[in-house]
This record gives C-alpha cells, structure tokens and sequence, in this order.
C-alpha cells in the first residue's frame, strides 16, 4: 500500500474506532463488535508502525472520550490509564518473565474511583476521558455489595468495576415485555445505570461493585510487599475483591486455561484477564507510556466460532428510521446457548462479508453474549437490499451516513421516521421534555395520542389514557406535563434545531438564530445567498434549510409551534463580535457556570468558537486548575497558550479584559 493511500485508511480508521468508541464508552448501543473493533484497531496500529505516521486524534495515542451528562466533574489524580492487550498466552508468559504475577478477571463494567475518609464513601468518580472523570458518590452509595462503611478510618483512594451481573441482567430484561426495549447487554445498562441523576433508578439495576487495586493510602494504612496482600486487607474491610489467582512464569497457562473454562458459567460480565506484576515497588518503577501503564497486559478470550449455513437476511426497522439487516441461519451451540441469529448492522458490513443465502458463515458471542458474524467462507454476495420499507411498503434509498453504507424509508410518514422526529424534538439540546423515552413515544403513538410534533403539548387533555399507560401513573403524568410546560420557554436556537432539518445542527441553528432572529414563521422568506453569507453554512445546508422552510405542511407546523412556545428571540449580530476567530477548551469543573454548555454558550453568543482538544488554533484553555499536570494544561504550555481561570474568562466575556 502506497503512503497516501495508507494516510487516507488510517484517516478511516481512526474515524470509525473514535466513533464506536464513544458511543460505547456513553452506553449506548455498540456500532461495532468487540471482535471488529479490534481488528480495525490492530489494523490501525500496523498501518502507523509502517508508516511512522500517528494522526493527533488517533485511538492509539488517546484515552477515552469527554463524558456528556449533567453531573459534576472532576479531574483525576492520576490518569487512569488503559492497558496494552495480547490473545497469545506465550506473550503473557514472556511479560511475565521470572517474577511473580497477580492473573484476574478482566471485567466488562465501568471503571470507578472510590474515595473514603473517615471510615465512609466521600466520593465516587467515573474514568471519564481518563483524565476528568464524572461525580456519582450519591449512586454509588446504592451498589449493592459496597460496604457504607469500613474499619479503616485514615484516607483510602480505591479502583475497580462496576458492574451488572448476568442474573440480573436476564431478570431486568424478562420484565420488559418488547424485545425492541430490552437491554442489549449488561456493560451498556451499567454505564446508563451509574450515571443516572436520580439514584433510585441505580439502585433498582443493582450494580456490584468488585476492587483491583488501591491507588493511595493515609500514613497510618498498612504498608504492603504485595498486590495481593492489598486485595486481601481490602476483602477484610468488606470489599469484594475481582477474582483473581497469584501466578509464576511456568503456572500461567494452566491458570488462563483454569479462568477460561470457569468464566462460561461465571455470573460477571469478563472480556479476558489482567497480568500485573505483583510486586508493588517493581511495577511502580516500570512508569507507563503515553497510555499504557508498562505492569500489566489485558488477555483477550479467544472467541468461541461454530460454522452454519445463513438461511435468510431479515430487514428490521428501527426506531431511528433505519432498515437494519439481521443474519438468521441455522442454530449453533455457542458459549452454553443455542443462537441463530446476529445482526449485520449496515450494509456496508453486509457488502463487506459478500453475505448470500446458503453460505457457510462462522459465528461468534462477542464478550461471550452478543452473536455475531466472524467470517462468511463462501462469499456468495446474492442478498438483494430491499426496495420496500418492511414498516409502511414504500420505497427505500441506499444513502451514505458518516462513512457507513445505510438503508432508509423514503417515506416521510413512515411509523419509524415518525419515531424518530418526535425522540429528536423531545431530546435535550432540542426542547428537553424529560420522560419522553423513545419507548414510551412509541406507546404513545400506538395509543394514536401523537400524530405530529405539536400534539406533544396537547397530552394534558389525554390525562385518563396516560395515567392508565403501563409503567405510567399519576405521578408520571404530573412530571410530564409540568416539563412540557416549562419546555415551553425555550431559545430559537433550540427550536430551529429540534425541527430536525437535515444537516442542522445545534450550531448551525445558533448561527442563524443570531443572524436572523426573525419570528419561526418568517424563516421562509430567508434565501440561499442569505444564509451562505453567514460564516460556517454552505450552499449545501443552506439549501436544506430553505427547502425544509418552503414545504407547506412544515409551514403550517412551525406556525402552530409559534403560537404555542414562549420563544427567546437573541440580539441580532451586526459587525465583528468581541470574540470573533477566538477559539476556547473548556476543561476541568466550573463553579461559575451550571455546566460546560453554558459556559460554551456564554463564549459563542460573543462569537467565539469552543473546541473539545488543545491544538495550535487554541487561543485559551479555561481551567480552574492552572497548575494541574492534565494533558490539556501541558500541550497548552507546550504551544504557549494561555490558560485562563473562570474568574479570568468571565472579566473576558464582560469585555473589560
């Protein structure tokens, strides 16, 4: 492969993995399997070692990705690294060498920080991007196997996994009724669980909690040789500690070979294991890498494959207005149970494995629970796509969405689109009406209760059917309706985004807002040239957004909308902005601003841009913490730009600085 070529596949590459990356590391459901994700990486680091080329935002250099919700944040003390991964059991043993080792389960959960002082939990921080991790001390007091308190009363600063166990993952699961609701796995369910706001629904999922190793001590705490003379104190203060075997060079592999054949019946979500020397003071004067700890190495299960023959390609329509393909063939024994079916997700995947009916494809359970495809073997490539939405009988297109292959109904009221138009209004940088899930929009549209956007602020009249709604109730009505009226008052920006145009996103909607702060129903009369002279919009979604403003029906929509919402109409801008072409990082926790979006706000209602990573565009980093030995704080350093606390952004943003 050529330079250039092999620049513009790690340029793929790097895309795809960050984008599966952060949907994962945000529970969501999984674009990619394990299985794919690292083959796509390995590919990645290759393609990099050849070359001597490492793209800035490559996965192999970056650890994790910004958390998105509401809770507070904070940075870590020390960055909690990722480790380096081998599926050979001869590397674990050349890694370990003649010293001694500690082998554990490599759990599937969310990494946590747990701090105790006194005896009791002060605080629980997620990883979050590695170095700024989310608060959720109040849910974590709801794991149910963390001890409230503990003997010890000096400072103990403690890793470990939170997570869902199988069993209580299958119970969850047999109490939702709709296959199209339930959870796809428990690492997923976990990480919505732990960053719930409200921790009553934390404490319904039952997360456990298990420890892998302490990470600081008061002076009056035990001193210790040993990781696993660590792991046995904390078991002693009540800690369930992760499984875990103490191992030499020439025990390792009957060991892996012991853990690999207890984990098919184990109740915790494993992925693989984790050798780390045992000795503390020699695995401390290792160091690490830019983002591997240089102690410990991750082994990854060998899948478990069975060969089959692929008997149909079904369509799935989803709630976001895909067309999904889903594998069914004949059914195999994998990891203890019978599967005969896995989702392909995108046709881009469906192309790549030249699926046919007939062929002979080997399946696999990624982490031992998800079926997938590994490989087709005989690559026929006779699956027709689907002229005809499934849902509604109407025409499908093939369309390109953000490098994958996808199929969508053409169809505007398709049952699916109508889905999804009402989860975008509803969501929270668009009108933030909480208790829409999309499954309870579904039953809503069921019920014929929501025919268009605007029957949302219409439920008030529907109060007998609503109350009487499953997994509804009297209490459930009260709340939505009151947020439904308190959505109500919402800026422009975020009605014009919530209308869902193509292209449109929330910045582009506050470019126009504050361009042309004219009444919503006036938006029609805005032209092509109008928009495109407004830096950042194209011809392209200019054109989307005159063409979904000339449709009579969206029209008639956005003139009812009027006269329903309250809406903020901003100062037109006129002239240069006081912080026009200044381009800010927000990072660390604020005190001054409720969140980072409105402190983005504040900065882009002066014209100012705000980016997630430090670059030499970067005019000013906002942390509280300037002396803080965060990765953003020392590229700042390194490309001399200026690190401003809140205090100093907000003499910045009054125009006085």
């Amino acid at each position: 492969m050529e330079e250039r070529q092999a620049v513009g596949r790690m340029k793929e590459l790097v895309e795809q993995l960050n984008e599966a990356a952060r949907i994962y590391y945000q529970g969501q459901d999984e674009i990619m399997s394990n299985y794919e994700y690292d083959k796509l990486y390995d590919e990645l680091e290759r393609l990099e070692k050849e070359t001597g080329i490492v793209m800035s935002a490559s996965p192999t250099v970056h650890v994790g990705y910004e958390t998105i919700s509401e809770l507070p944040k904070e940075a870590h003390i020390a960055p909690m690294l990722s480790l380096d991964k081998t599926k050979e059991v001869e590397e674990l043993t050349a890694f370990l060498g003649d010293r001694e080792g500690l082998l554990s389960l490599k759990l599937d959960g969310l990494s946590i920080i747990l701090t105790y002082e006194g005896g009791r939990l002060t605080k629980a921080l997620t990883r979050g991007n590695g170095e700024v991790g989310e608060i959720i001390t109040n849910n974590a007091r709801t794991f149910v196997n963390l001890p409230g308190r503990i003997s010890y009363g000096g400072t103990l600063v403690i890793r470990g996994e939170a997570l869902i166990r199988y069993s209580d993952f299958e119970q969850l699961n047999s109490q939702t009724a709709e296959i199209s609701e339930k959870y796809k796995n428990p690492r997923n369910l976990c990480s919505g669980s732990v960053r719930q706001l409200n921790n009553e629904i934390t404490a319904r999922r039952r997360v456990h909690f298990y420890v892998y190793n302490i990470i600081s001590t008061g002076d009056d705490a035990p001193s210790f040789v040993t990781k696993k003379e660590a792991l046995d104190w904390l078991s002693g203060l009540g800690f369930d500690a992760v499984p875990h075997k103490k191992v030499t060079g020439a025990a390792l592999p009957s060991a892996v070979q012991q853990f690999s054949e207890e984990v098919a019946s184990c109740d915790l979500p494993s992925d693989g294991l984790v050798l780390t020397f045992d000795d503390i003071n020699y695995s401390a004067s290792l160091g690490r890498t830019a983002k591997f700890p240089r102690d410990s190495l991750a082994f990854k299960w060998q899948d478990e494959l069975a060969d089959t023959t692929l008997r149909e390609i079904e369509w799935s329509a989803s709630r976001t207005g895909l067309i999904n393909p889903v594998a069914v063939f004949d059914p195999v024994e994998l990891e203890g149970t019978t599967v005969s079916r896995a989702s392909v997700h995108n046709i881009s995947i469906l192309r790549e494995l030249q699926l046919g009916i007939g062929d002979t494809v080997s399946v696999y359970k990624a982490n031992m629970i998800i079926p997938q495809i590994y490989e087709n073997k005989t690559k026929s490539g006779n699956c027709p796509i689907p002229e005809k939405c499934p849902v509604c009988g109407r025409e499908t297109a093939i369309v390109d969405e953000n490098g994958s292959v996808v199929l969508m109904c053409k169809n505007p009221d398709c049952y699916a689109k109508k889905i999804k138009s009402l989860s975008h209004f509803v969501s929270r940088d668009a009108m933030n009406i909480d208790g829409l899930s999309e499954a309870t929009l579904e039953k809503l549209v069921n019920m014929k209760l929501l025919h268009s956007l605007t029957d949302l602020f219409s439920l008030a009249e529907h109060r007998e059917e609503l109350v009487e709604m499953e997994g509804f109730g009297e209490k459930s009505f009260q709340n939505l309706i009151n947020a439904i009226e308190a959505a109500k008052d919402v800026p422009l920006e975020r009605v014009l985004y919530s209308l869902g145009i193509k292209g449109i996103g929330l910045n582009m909607a506050k470019l126009i807002a504050r361009t042309y702060p004219s009444a919503l129903s006036e938006m029609d009369r805005l032209t092509v040239e109008d928009l495109c002279g407004i830096d950042g919009i194209g011809e392209v979604l200019a054109r989307s957004f005159t063409e979904f403003f000339a449709d009579h029906a969206n029209r008639l929509m956005v003139k009812e909308l009027e006269n329903i919402l309250r809406i903020r109409y901003p100062d037109a801008v006129s002239g240069l902005q006081p912080l026009e072409g200044k381009t800010f990082v927000i990072t660390g926790s604020l005190s001054h601003f409720a969140n980072r979006n409105e402190c983005r706000e504040r900065i882009e209602a002066l014209g100012g841009k705000v980016s997630g990573s430090v670059s030499p565009r970067t005019d000013y980093l906002v942390n509280n913490d300037i002396h803080s030995g965060s990765a953003k704080n020392k590229k700042a350093k390194e490309l001399n730009i200026p690190i401003l606390t809140e205090e100093e952004l907000l003499v910045l943003l009054s125009g006085e600085g």
